[in-house]
């Protein structure tokens, strides 16, 4: 008899519940029904023209072979002069590592930063893979809860009451799935605390670009020992595309370099090359963020007459989170029921807070404005 074969478990990590839901959304639509998606962070637009273009003609005339491991040196260098145009900040580009996509960045910057055993703060709630990439790694996550008084961000209060050591800390602005946002002093308090602590900063700046009153604050511009990642997923509306970039500290550039072509050889050739002229498309994409803040402006109006009434108006990133607690205590089901009587595909909260998120839930509001303002009406009549 053969004796049984083992797996590894790193592999028993939770599932991402929004993903879930959107198969089954996909999957209720796929039956007739008529479905609005607001339970996956994905724009509903189309790549800008000038991308999509310079694929077309990237397919017809490149042979489409593997670049440098870290990226296309002229992605890396336009990449470092958006950084002087768009935040005033001087980059090197040996520092700029092109990934797939921001959790191929997530990946390979928390294997170059953190050992199995060292414990990275998270705030609470906060993005799932996080937690999820650094258990399969053997990192240990410490969460730290937060709420509506710290704009649901981690603060060197909160850290100063974790017991034991931090090696590193995670930080999002605009945040995935609340949509605050850390001002320039809030951040260097964070920096400095991590700086007298040993503890490594990571900043995901995923939403750059995607911001309501006033524009965020780069890490890049307040250390060089940080870990800054960025993707051109959301604000330049390339999700399939998959590709995103990495800004490192120096010291962890040669373990990126060793790392990063073993693990996936080289980042996607033709999004690279597409990806030069996303930078020259701002006006494009400026429409799309105006239409964010008009679907935006539609939900903080509509979800009170809808019983949701507990959230804070997002400053950034296209999510709103909200307490549904007079509501339910189980966002899971009311969610999988909101979505089997409404057409309305949300996430529940357990997402972002496997300790309270059974009361909450988040709308993503990447869509069609028209979409929006039905999901409103829908959930008004379902209420």
């Amino acid at each position: 008899m053969r004796s049984p074969l083992k797996f590894a478990s790193r592999g028993r990590v939770p599932p991402f519940i929004a993903m879930e839901v959107m198969r089954d959304a996909n999957q209720l639509a796929a039956s007739g029904v008529d479905v609005i998606h607001m339970e996956v962070g994905q724009p509903s637009t189309a790549a800008p023209s000038r991308v999509r273009e310079a694929a077309a003609r990237a397919l017809s005339d490149s042979v489409l072979g593997y670049t440098d491991g870290l990226g296309l040196p002229q992605l890396r260098e336009r990449i470092a002069r958006h950084y002087q145009d768009f935040y005033g900040v001087t980059v090197d580009p040996g520092r700029v590592i092109i990934t797939g996509g921001a959790s191929g960045a997530f990946l390979l910057a928390f294997l170059a930063a953190f050992s199995a055993g060292d414990r990275v703060v998270l705030a609470s709630p906060g993005y799932p893979a996080y937690r999820h990439i650094l258990t399969a790694l053997g990192i240990e996550v410490v969460d730290v809860a937060t709420g509506p008084a710290d704009l649901f961000q981690p603060t060197p209060a909160l850290l100063d009451q974790v017991k034991g050591r931090i090696d590193g800390v995670i930080v999002a602005s605009p945040s995935n799935p609340t949509g605050t946002m850390l001002g320039r002093s809030a951040l260097i308090a964070l920096i400095d605390w991590c700086a007298r602590n040993g503890a490594r900063f990571v900043s995901d700046e995923i939403y750059h670009g995607l911001t309501y009153d006033e524009p965020a604050t780069t890490v890049v511009d307040l250390s060089e020992d940080a870990v800054v990642i960025n993707s051109f997923s959301k604000y330049f509306s390339m999700t399939g595309w998959r590709l995103g970039w990495m800004i490192m500290p120096r010291d962890l550039v040669p373990s990126i370099s060793c790392l990063a072509p073993n693990f996936v050889i080289s980042p996607p050739t033709l999004s690279q090359i597409a990806a030069i002229e996303a930078f020259d498309s701002h006006d494009e994409l400026q429409i799309n963020l105006r239409r964010y803040a008009e679907n935006r402006e539609i939900l903080v109006a509509g979800l009170p007459g809808c019983g949701i009434e507990n959230f804070l108006s997002p400053q950034g990133a296209f999510y709103l989170y909200a307490d549904i607690a007079n509501l339910t205590n189980n966002s899971l089901e009311f969610c999988r029921r909101m979505l089997r009587e409404t057409g309305v595909a949300t996430t529940p909260g357990l997402d972002f807070d496997a300790a309270r998120g059974r009361h909450t839930l988040r709308f993503s509001f990447a869509g069609k404005t028209e979409d929006i303002a039905q999901a409103i009406k829908r959930l008004q009549k379902w209420r």
